[in-house]
């Protein structure tokens, strides 16, 4: 069963807690944007294995949304972080790296 920490209340959550939110880091397009641009945001995105980005939201306890990075095909969990911050954190990256030397280090 995946664990998440939220990084907000601190409290170690079950997925069963949890309403996942989809791709984290995205850049999203939606009125005005062009047909192709829509259309990749929507369908045409890589289905990684390995290290992801995901949104969550911690919808038995805090109700708060944060970005957390996992191995998709482990369920390791690098570490979880504010939903507003843009990029992943220097620590998470670091231990990212260090567990997979070949991550091309991309959200």
């Amino acid at each position: 069963m995946l664990t998440l920490t939220c990084p907000y209340c601190g409290i170690a959550a079950c997925e069963t807690e949890l309403t996942p939110g989809g791709e984290a880091h995205l850049t999203r397009f939606g009125p005005g944007s062009s047909d192709d641009d829509f259309e990749a945001y929507l369908f045409l995105r890589p289905n990684v294995r390995g290290v992801h980005f995901e949104r969550w939201r911690h919808a038995m306890g805090c109700g708060k949304w944060f970005l957390a990075a996992r191995d998709t095909a482990t369920l390791e969990v690098f570490g979880t972080y504010p939903a507003q911050t843009t990029e992943p954190p220097e620590d998470i990256v670091a231990a990212i790296k260090a567990k997979r030397p070949d991550w091309e280090g991309r959200p």
